[in-house]
């Protein structure tokens, strides 16, 4: 991973940092890129306010955007522009105008900017949507001309005029488009769904679209955990209801006994992108579904019999304690994001723990045998036992871990996936309040409406109210939209960073591997071109 690789006028003015060369090995290099990046990310950001953010704007917004380009876009060209049916005609007639008039082959972003504030004001709010969607996909014209890419004037001046023109579907969608930086209109290839470890709740790993099946580790538990990923194509639910004793209720209410109980029990069937199905069964705490047939999900589970390590003539197997191998522990959903924790799916034939025959008989063999041999035990050795019994399991707990040098690889990239998945949570929460904002602005545009058409004069001091809370409202979505935008470059960086320590790499290889294996079939098909050319000819020929 190079940081340097990130252009620096991606990062906000305020975050950015110094960059240095990096000449060191690569596990150093990847701790410095990554403390650059996590450093640009850190809860510092919080403190970005909207009010710190609207003063560093100014008075910028509908208004500024709304002024006429300067030099040769002036207002009789963006008059003859802003009557286009669509991007590419308007881009025909600026390349008219700019071949003679001398201009380059070039639009920056505030005459970009222009173009829609003439299109929007014109009423001709489909050019300024096409408009913007060519500015998205970066693609040049014929004679290389391309519009600029957009910045947060463009959205902010897209959703305040569309949703004062009532277009509340319109603005709420180029919400959606600022939280992606960067991204084509046409995205099928995202960066992935971020997937937690179940037992220590921070980010792990990354399932992409092409992902089946894959083993994970996580650097703060440093245990192993299989994470499974498909569309769930059955799925088969029942309620259950557990007789639970008073004495198991006592000890969850002391918090000795920490599972909780089973609500509903499911059965679903899941198909990764390569085909490969599985069924998983397992219990949730409340009879709701954790997802819906159709949807792709992804489920944690205990790391397999088949994943361990060898110490010696030993095989353990780095598994969270308590479950048994490839037992479900979490399921992520890849529609909505919602984590759900999978309880143990209970057998139809299992009483209650403390009926078991086994505890019970292994209870009453004790406390037959403590009378009779507590004239010849030691009275020490109930310590002793206790002792014994308390270095057994912290021995077995840490032969149950994976070597701190293990995990020492990941945990760099998981401190970047758990920064994103901050990062995106608040992203997710800033496109809410957004979406709230434009509901609201465009119900003040539709009462400043109906006070112009009642036409009364004793409405004029109400309608001074309203358009203050316009302003208000307006101000609010561009401080707003700019803090979203930063957010969604840090993203952009470490998603970059990501891509950089994984995917590239492994594109590397498979491009070597398949340059070795068309050189060996090139090596065999000359030998068996020359043993078919002495076998022809004539020995005194060859």
């Amino acid at each position: 991973m190079a940081l340097a690789l990130v252009s620096p006028s991606a990062t906000p003015a305020a975050h950015r940092l110094p960059l240095r060369a990096l000449t060191s090995p690569p596990v150093a290099r990847t701790t410095a890129t990554a403390s650059a990046v996590l450093a640009l990310v850190s809860p510092s950001l919080g403190s970005l306010t909207l009010q710190r953010a609207g003063a560093a704007s100014g008075t910028d917004g509908a208004g500024s955007s709304e002024t006429e380009g300067d030099g040769w876009l002036d207002a009789g060209l963006l008059s003859r522009v802003s009557g286009a049916a669509d991007a590419d005609q308007a881009l025909d007639i600026v390349a008219e105008s700019a071949a003679v008039a001398g201009a380059g082959a070039a639009l920056d972003t505030p005459e970009c900017n222009a173009i829609v504030a003439a299109a929007l004001d014109r009423g001709n709010v489909d050019l300024a949507l096409s408009v913007f969607e060519a500015m998205r996909s970066g693609i040049a014209r014929v004679g290389g001309w391309r519009w600029a890419r957009p910045d947060a004037q463009t959205y902010a001046l897209l959703v305040q005029r569309l949703a004062a023109a009532l277009r509340v579907s319109d603005a709420i969608r180029i919400i959606e488009y600022v939280s992606r930086a960067g991204v084509s209109s046409t995205e099928e290839v995202p960066f992935g769904m971020i997937v937690r470890c179940p037992t220590c709740m921070i980010a792990v790993a990354v399932a992409q679209p092409q992902d089946g099946t894959q083993v994970v580790s996580c650097s703060k538990c440093r245990c192993q955990y299989e994470l499974f990923s498909g569309d769930i194509t059955s799925i088969a639910s029942e309620e259950v209801s557990m007789d639970v004793s008073a004495l198991e209720k006592a000890l969850r209410f002391i918090n000795i006994m920490k599972d909780g109980l089973p609500a509903a029990v499911h059965s679903i069937v899941v198909r990764t992108p390569s085909g490969t199905a599985r069924t998983h069964r397992f219990a949730t705490q409340t009879v709701e579904l954790p997802a819906q047939e159709g949807e792709r999900v992804t489920i944690s589970l205990a790391a397999p019999s088949n994943v361990f390590r060898e110490v010696g003539p030993l095989k353990i197997a780095a598994r969270s304690k308590g479950f048994r191998p490839g037992e479900p522990m979490s399921l992520t959903n890849h529609i909505n994001g919602q984590v759900s924790k999978l309880l143990r799916a209970p057998s139809k034939n299992e009483g209650s723990f403390f009926l078991s025959p086994y505890l019970l008989v292994g209870g009453l063999a004790l406390l037959a045998s403590g009378d009779a041999a507590s004239a010849f035990i030691d009275p020490t050795l109930p310590r002793l036992i206790t002792a014994t019994a308390i270095a057994s399991a912290a021995v077995g707990t840490t032969l149950n871990q994976l070597p701190q040098k293990a995990v020492d690889i990941v945990a760099v990239r998981q401190q970047l996936l758990s920064q994103y998945d901050m990062l995106q949570t608040r992203l997710k929460d800033l496109k809410q309040l957004a979406k709230n904002e434009v509901w609201m602005l465009a119900r003040m545009c539709q009462l400043d409406n109906k006070i112009l058409a009642v036409g009364e004069p004793s409405y004029r001091a109400r309608r001074g109210r309203v358009k203050k809370v316009r302003e208000s409202l307006e101000s609010t979505l561009l401080a707003r939209i700019e803090l979203m935008e930063s957010y969604a470059k840090l993203c952009s960086m470490i998603e970059i960073e990501v891509e950089m320590d994984s995917n590239v790499i492994a594109a590397e290889a498979a491009s070597s591997a398949q340059w070795r294996i068309q050189a060996e079939a090139n090596d065999e098909a000359e030998r068996l071109l020359s043993s078919d050319s002495s076998e022809t000819l004539p020995a005194g020929r060859v």
